[in-house]
């Protein structure tokens, strides 16, 4: 069951209805408490089945363009290959890791907003031709080494002008396509449609009112230039919530019937990331040292008046510097659970989790309410796969995880019921029984 993310000979154990995810937890951290205590992901792959069933209930007339750069594991990208996403792709690897699978260059986007010149030919060679843009400078660099390249305007929406700062944001202004326009039309350089992103951390879904607004109006721009504009990508954002996903599509349809009809050719499609493969995987790590710490500076965090009572810093073995990068630029949306059992009334102490680097930045969760953990005991952070699998520094040695892959028997056979396997696919999976008792060379331990 074990892989890696460059490793696409990965296996996914099947489980039967009396083993769910909490039991292939267990077990992995007996295993892994044997072993060496080495971090380690479960991903449930028939969560990311069930986000494609929500998409397809809730917003069916937006085709997907899967963001490889949030999860490029390879359960994850041929099971959305099998269930017939396109991909959006930053790099010439992911590229190269999409098409692999068999994936037409008709269903894959170049979308990085800096794209190197090598990059830009290899997506030539290979017949990958939709890509972004949002500069003159870019326009030059593909106009010259991209002959096919049907380009989509990369315009700039409230959320993101001039939004917060440190935060490098992309898309140009309204008033810039019209020039834009002009130099593709110069450059003999195919503009075909329009995208736009709003970010997730966006609250106010009247932002889609506007954005959607100023794509017609490109639209229209470009239809007095003579091109022939067939495509719009409303990008990412959307978080994994059903309850998000039909907030959304209550504001938009309503406008796409207007400003891009079904039956005017105009193809509608968006780039989800995270709301594919958040909630699928969950990762465990083992605290490797703790100190005790005057509770004042913690206390204030969570809320707690100073007393005498001690606070703890705790250090596990991985960080911002491995599964936890995205940190580093965003707040971390999960909360930490302690593996092991502990009684109701066993009191909390203010917490701090660190990375393994003793760096200020591979600071993980400022401050929590935890009982006393040990070194050697066990954390899990759900919510854990988007941005985790990015590769790990050299600090200390630091090992990546180990990606455990599981799928319910239902999930399957729903999977198999729509006809979305492959014989590739077939090939990776193993029945999983309940006492969870696999080969000896592969198996989950039966008692913790």
């Amino acid at each position: 069951m074990k892989g890696f993310i460059d490793d696409a000979n990965y296996s996914v154990g099947l489980l039967d209805e009396g083993t769910n995810l909490g039991n292939v937890i267990d077990n992995y951290v007996y295993e892994h408490t044997l072993t060496g205590r080495n971090a380690f992901f479960v991903g449930d792959l028939g969560k990311i089945v069930k986000k494609h069933s929500q998409w397809q209930s809730v917003v069916a007339q937006i085709k997907p363009f899967y963001t490889v750069k949030c999860n490029s594991t390879p359960a994850v990208l041929e099971i959305l290959a099998a269930l017939g996403t396109g991909f959006a792709c930053s790099s010439k690897n992911e590229m190269a890791l999409v098409q692999e699978l068999g994936v037409s260059p008709e269903n894959i986007i170049y979308t990085s907003p800096c794209k190197q010149v090598s990059q830009i030919k290899y997506a030539a060679k290979v017949g990958i031709n939709i890509m972004t843009c949002d500069n003159e400078i870019e326009l030059k660099k593909i106009a010259r080494n991209h002959p096919n390249a049907k380009v989509l305007l990369h315009i700039a929406t409230e959320d993101n002008i001039g939004g917060e700062d440190g935060n490098m944001k992309f898309g140009t202004t309204l008033k810039n396509c019209r020039h834009l326009l002009e130099c593709a039309k110069e450059l003999d350089v195919q503009i075909i449609g329009v995208k736009f992103h709003i970010s997730s951390a966006c609250k106010e879904y009247q932002v889609y009112v506007h954005a959607l607004s100023d794509a017609r109006c490109v639209f229209d721009m470009a239809g007095e230039f003579g091109f022939t504009m067939n495509m719009l990508d409303i990008g990412g954002g959307f978080t994994g919530t059903e309850i998000q996903l039909e907030e959304v599509n209550h504001v938009i349809s309503p406008l796409l019937d207007v400003y891009f009809p079904e039956g005017s050719g105009i193809q509608i499609i968006s780039e989800p990331g995270s709301y594919y493969v958040s909630s699928a995987f969950t990762l465990a790590v083992n605290i490797i040292a703790k100190k005790v710490v005057e509770n004042d500076k913690l206390s204030s965090a969570v809320g707690k008046n100073g007393s005498d009572e001690p606070a703890f810093v705790y250090y596990m073995n991985d960080g911002v510097y491995g599964s936890f990068a995205s940190k580093l630029s965003e707040d971390l949306n999960t909360i930490p659970e302690v593996h092991k059992k502990y009684k109701e009334d066993e009191p909390l102490f203010t917490s701090s989790l660190w990375g393994p680097s003793c760096d200020e930045l591979d600071q993980i969760v400022e401050s929590c309410l935890l009982p006393e953990l040990d070194v050697g005991d066990w954390l899990i952070f759900d919510n854990m796969g988007a941005d985790s699998f990015r590769e790990p520094s050299a600090f200390n040695d630091f090992q990546r995880p180990a990606v455990y892959y599981m799928m319910s028997f239902s999930d399957w056979y729903e999977m198999q019921d729509a006809g979305i396997t492959s014989d590739a696919m077939m090939r990776t999976f193993f029945f999983a029984p309940s006492c969870i008792q696999l080969s000896q060379e592969d198996s989950f331990p039966t008692e913790a």
